[in-house]
């Protein structure tokens, strides 16, 4: 049960995006196509779960033991950098099409604040491996939800009747903090 609460909270009551207003910088530019941001959520899915157990290994198989754990922010980082390269390799070989629709998106999960939110909030939460792996199926998983969700009301608005003040970006933000409220609803609903 616990890590069904776990899963729920990091898609709805702890979404990095809504609540915690990490990795918007994906949020706001790669959320025009609901197939641009479908592409994105899977990526950062992907990379967010191998993030949060490689860096659980790397934490606790090799900066506890040595006493360098004040360094987790670099060594985090380093297996977040090489994980991005991984995954950009393989959509660049699998789906063309995806690789140039995502364009400097795509790298830029190495810095998606998200990623690093997710394994830093593990080690600082003391999560165990699973209880980790769930957290980061959770948070990637309410990104993917969010990112998805915002392109599909952007694609519905776009060839609307807008006021010229508010085409592009002033719409996403007012459209993306209307969300944001609406998830503040679920706050208070799970307790971990």
């Amino acid at each position: 049960m616990h890590l069904i609460l776990l899963l729920l909270a990091g898609v709805f009551v702890n979404n990095y995006i809504f609540s915690q207003f990490l990795g918007i910088c994906p949020f706001l530019g790669v959320s025009k196509k609901v197939e641009t941001a479908a592409g994105m959520g899977v990526a950062v899915i992907f990379v967010i779960v191998l993030a949060c157990a490689a860096t659980y290994f790397v934490y606790n198989l090799i900066l506890v033991p040595l006493g360098l754990e004040y360094l987790y922010t670099i060594a985090f980082i380093l297996v977040i950098a090489a994980l991005v390269q991984f995954v950009e390799m393989f959509i660049k070989k699998s789906s063309p099409s995806l690789y140039q629709a995502l364009g400097v998106y795509l790298p830029l999960i190495t810095t998606n604040c998200a990623v690093l939110g997710c394994a830093v909030t593990n080690m600082q939460s003391g999560y165990n491996f699973i209880e980790s792996i769930v957290n980061g199926i959770g948070g990637a998983g309410g990104f993917t939800f969010a990112i998805v969700l915002f392109a599909g009301i952007r694609e519905r608005i776009e060839f609307n009747d807008i006021p010229k003040a508010f085409e592009g970006f002033p719409l996403a933000l007012i459209g993306a903090g209307l969300m944001s409220v609406s998830f503040l609803g679920f706050s208070g609903l799970i307790k971990l």
